[in-house]
């Protein structure tokens, strides 16, 4: 994709396509909901040469599960920071899981582990 493909950039879900009038009449909000989303920190908007607030369609997913939070009856700063952890602990998990792999992958065939001892069991004292 470069600067000049217009289709491309559509494409792009981090590409800020949408107003903030388009964004909010998109999610069926108020533009003071996206800004007080932006205020806890969820998302942060990018700005037009002019000053204006662009979101883009992955910001617009993230504003999509804080709105559904706060019509269950969740305050906004806490809708708001149940997302920041929800998407901490999916990458820490995914980290994890990235870790245990090379792990894995690392370990003699036989299933044991560096040392002689069975994988997942601990090395034996005496």
């Amino acid at each position: 994709m470069t600067a000049d493909d217009p289709i491309g950039r559509l494409e792009d879900d981090d590409y800020p396509a949408y107003t903030m009038g388009r964004a909010a009449e998109m999610l069926g909000t108020t533009p003071g909901f996206l800004r007080a989303i932006g205020e806890a920190r969820l998302i942060t908007p990018l700005r037009s040469e002019g000053g204006h607030r662009r979101y883009s369609r992955y910001q617009l997913r993230i504003a999509a599960r804080a709105r559904e939070l706060v019509d269950q009856g969740t305050p906004i700063e806490a809708a708001c920071r149940i997302i920041i952890l929800e998407d901490q602990l999916e990458e820490a998990q995914r980290i994890n899981a990235e870790y245990r792999r090379a792990a894995a992958e690392r370990r003699p065939a036989g299933g044991e582990a560096a040392g002689g001892e069975p994988a997942g069991e601990p090395p034996a004292t005496g």
